[in-house]
């Protein structure tokens, strides 16, 4: 066992001796180290009751004869962090989670790992980490939060965080007083787990099933839930079955386990921020997936499922509709089912019986809302190497568009500029040098898009940027344009009142300049000036690649 090298031998003394400090035992010198990499945090709501899944973990690991060893690492809540600096931080904490994890699992020689993630970073951050050692693993989340309630007029309606986001346009509107808004506050978001719609962290733990790198249920059993713990112990049992066969993410994590991500990301109209983290997965993994892929998959992969954003319908419906499992067994036909997974077994045998319990939450191909996938990649002379849209979020209305740019050079100015009713009906809104480098951090932009969703603006005015958009976003919302502003990408030249084209059926994203006008104007900007020059974001800036390669480190 690797944990040898840390309990075996004379020479090992003073270190049994540390051990024993922590409670380990004589009898634990013969059994597997098991490390169980939690990212509990009384900050963030999917966090928060972490610990409570870490002991039903950990009982699992007993009961298979290993010794649990639990350690941490950072998350970010991104609705918290959302539409002020900190969210600059959010997406370079995926790389510090999957340095952190290689640092806890290498030190401490853990023969095995169970990791457990919930919200947006988390979730890839220790994938790649899986990835990157290669230990044997299995990832189990702290599942989804149940969707608010709100009454109105003796009705309910289910609302969550993205309707609050939404209702602050709403107010500014005119359209809500502030009463009902804190009313809608008080209730969105009721209590523990992952946000409760088809946003990022769902869409990552659903597609962690998908990668076979979790148990069914992963993705859609609630938080509040037994089964929830029930899975959590399973996992723990799991992982020593998964060492006894020396099952290892190389042999999980391959070509076809990421074309069933994206796959059964297609099917779901997941986040937009899949495509970047399931392109930063596949670079640790050592598997090559350009983005113009990502199109030929949409293309063959219906769109079966609308969740919130894009429907009323959130996770817990989808759990009772069958789940991911459910998911993938009706477009079974077009995933690759001989990939492997934790439990040992080809993804085929796992979804074996799986079956749709509401034909309205998950629906046949035959009725599926759209005959291609719920996100698009979209080139053209304005990105040459991609951006990425959720088309399944998009107005039909919207799915083409030609406006005038508005252009911001930053998220607040953007921002300012819409809650001053400052936007006109038809204009292509610029958000630029928000990119990796750029940013930095590359943040999400949640805001900007619900105020125009609250203020009635979303099937009017289309959004583009080179930071990212929430997975609760919707609209014409373009985000990932690569290469990105501080990299004197194209939308580096764009100035107000230039005519922009968005066609999504197509995936064309054009500006209406000939090449040459646009290399003049980018030749006569004057060089980047970064906005951060200390800490770690100054350190992130100065190694992170573009979007388009998934914002990893440069090797």
């Amino acid at each position: 066992m690797k944990s040898d090298i840390v309990k075996k031998g004379i020479e090992r003394a003073p270190h049994r001796s540390l051990l024993r400090a922590v409670g380990c035992s004589s009898g634990d010198w013969d059994k597997p180290f098991i490390g169980v990499i939690n990212s509990f945090s009384e900050v963030v709501p999917g966090h928060i009751h972490l610990q409570t899944i870490a002991r039903a973990v950990k009982e699992g690991i007993r009961s298979g004869g290993g010794v649990p060893f639990e350690v941490n690492t950072i998350i970010v809540c991104d609705g918290i962090a959302m539409n002020h600096p900190g969210m600059k931080y959010s997406l370079p904490s995926r790389e510090l989670i999957a340095d952190s994890v290689e640092i806890l699992a290498e030190a401490h020689a853990f023969d095995g790992l169970v990791f457990i993630p919930n919200c947006d970073k988390v979730v890839p951050g220790m994938l790649m980490a899986a990835a990157r050692l290669n230990l044997p693993c299995v990832f189990v989340s702290g599942g989804p939060m149940m969707a608010g309630k709100l009454f109105k007029n003796n009705q309910p309606r289910l609302v969550d965080v993205s309707s609050i986001f939404q209702a602050v346009g709403e107010t500014i509107a005119g359209n809500m007083s502030e009463a009902e808004l804190e009313e809608l506050e008080e209730v969105a978001c009721p209590g523990c787990g992952s946000c409760s719609g088809m946003f990022t962290a769902n869409t990552m733990n659903c597609l962690t099933e998908a990668l076979g790198m979790a148990l069914p249920g992963n993705g859609t059993i609630p938080a509040v839930q037994a089964r929830r713990i029930q899975l959590a112990y399973e996992a723990g049992q799991q992982v020593m079955g998964v060492l006894a066969k020396n099952i290892r993410p190389e042999d999980v994590i391959t070509a076809d386990s990421i074309y069933n991500a994206f796959a059964v990301d297609m099917a779901l109209g997941g986040s937009t921020n899949s495509v970047l983290h399931l392109t930063a997965i596949a670079h640790e993994a050592g598997v090559d997936y350009p983005l113009s892929w990502l199109n030929e998959i949409s293309d063959s992969i219906p769109h079966i499922c609308k969740l919130s954003p894009a429907s009323d319908y959130h996770i817990e419906d989808l759990d009772l509709a069958g789940g991911v499992p459910a998911i993938m067994q009706e477009i079974s036909q077009l995933l690759r089912l001989g990939a492997n997974t934790v439990l040992g077994k080809p993804l085929g045998e796992v979804i074996k019986g799986s079956t749709v319990k509401n034909n309205e939450v998950i629906r046949p191909l035959l009725q599926a809302y759209s005959a291609t996938g719920g996100i698009s990649i979209l080139f053209g002379n304005l990105a040459p190497e991609g951006s990425v849209v959720k088309s399944a979020a998009v107005a039909p209305e919207m799915l083409v568009h030609q406006g005038p740019a508005r252009v911001f050079d930053s998220e607040e100015a953007a921002t300012t500029a819409i809650m001053n009713k400052g936007i006109n009906f038809g204009e292509v809104i610029v958000i630029r040098y928000e990119g990796p480098r750029g940013g930095p951090g590359m943040r999400e932009m949640l805001t900007p898009t619900s105020l125009l969703s609250g203020m009635g603006m979303d099937k009017e005015v289309a959004l583009i940027t080179d930071g990212r958009f929430s997975g609760a976003t919707r609209g014409a919302a373009i985000g990932h344009v690569s290469p990105e502003a501080a990299e004197r990408g194209p939308i580096a030249a764009i100035t107000d009142g230039d005519i922009i084209t968005i066609d999504i059926p197509n995936r064309k994203l054009e500006l209406g300049l000939k090449q040459g006008e646009i290399e003049q104007r980018l030749n006569s900007l004057p060089p980047f000036e970064p906005k951060i020059n200390a800490g770690y974001l100054k350190r992130y800036s100065d190694k992170v690649t573009s979007a388009s390669t998934g914002a990893v480190f440069a090797d």
